[in-house]
């Protein structure tokens, strides 16, 4: 199997460690807009080259890894899936323009490729992908973060809101998905997750807690329909190259590029 691997920042470099150690991977591809961060994880590699761009090597390549941002993922998705080549999205907040993620998915069975989307820093979305079956009456999302985790975020900043000066908990963010993934693109991809899982962009209610005292990223996700009711609550610790997400998500990444390598399903 050969890989190509877009970004080499915190989660791109552990898939890119991992699918070195795969005895199921040829080959693997290294894109950044930043070449010297690609060369310099590629010498760290034993099946790794770095490219100039996702194209370069479309025509080889089983599998295509985001793991940058969500503009780059909306630059590319649409690209390979196109070219009938299976796609893993990191930056699930691309999917929120309604247009744009029904002609990607469109694209994506004309052409016979497949999208995968790990499930991240968050328990419970099989429990609730099972319960979409049926009709849900909510699904809540209420994160948990650190003044580090959403230092810099540029919806805090324009209310005038200084993460590293509040000194009790206090709720930053009250609404939709929809919104909360436009405002916090690089600190809630979950609640993507979620709203793909679950009931949508607009019906999920997303709530951001700002804690001054977390020493962990938390989420907490509830839903409740013809199923019953389900409440998971996870409790991360920071990723340590980058504090804004958690450390299970690239856990979830690395497990979930596994699974598609070795073509190993459980827990379905």
């Amino acid at each position: 199997m050969r890989i190509t691997i877009v970004g080499c920042g915190a989660i791109g470099s552990r898939l890119a460690a991992a699918a070195d150690a795969m005895s199921e991977v040829k080959r693997i591809y290294l894109v950044d807009i930043v070449k010297e961060i690609a060369d310099k994880l590629a010498n760290s590699l034993t099946k790794a080259i770095v490219v100039d761009s996702v194209e370069d090597e479309l025509y080889h390549t089983d599998l295509v890894v985001e793991a940058a941002n969500q503009e780059t993922a909306k630059e590319i998705v649409p690209k390979v899936v196109s070219r009938g080549v299976d796609m893993m999205v990191m930056s699930v907040g691309s999917f929120v323009d309604d247009d744009y993620r029904r002609m990607v998915f469109q694209s994506a069975v004309e052409h016979e490729a497949k999208i995968f989307i790990p499930s991240g820093a968050l328990c419970g979305v099989d429990g609730l992908r099972g319960a979409s079956m049926e009709h849900l009456d909510s699904v809540e999302l209420i994160t948990t973060k650190g003044p580090k985790s959403l230092a810099g975020v540029k919806y805090l900043q324009d209310k005038g809101i200084d993460t590293m000066a509040i000194k009790e908990k206090t709720v930053v963010f009250s609404g939709s998905a929809r919104d909360a993934v436009r405002f916090f693109p690089k600190n809630v991809n979950v609640a993507a997750t979620v709203s793909l899982v679950g009931v949508g962009f607009d019906q999920t209610k997303v709530t951001i807690v700002l804690d001054p005292a977390a020493t962990s990223n938390s989420h907490e996700l509830r839903y409740k329909g013809v199923f019953g009711e389900a409440v998971a609550h996870t409790y991360n610790v920071p990723e340590p190259n980058n504090p804004k997400t958690s450390e299970l998500a690239g856990l979830s990444a690395t497990a979930a590029l596994r699974r598609i390598c070795r073509n190993e399903w459980f827990g379905i």
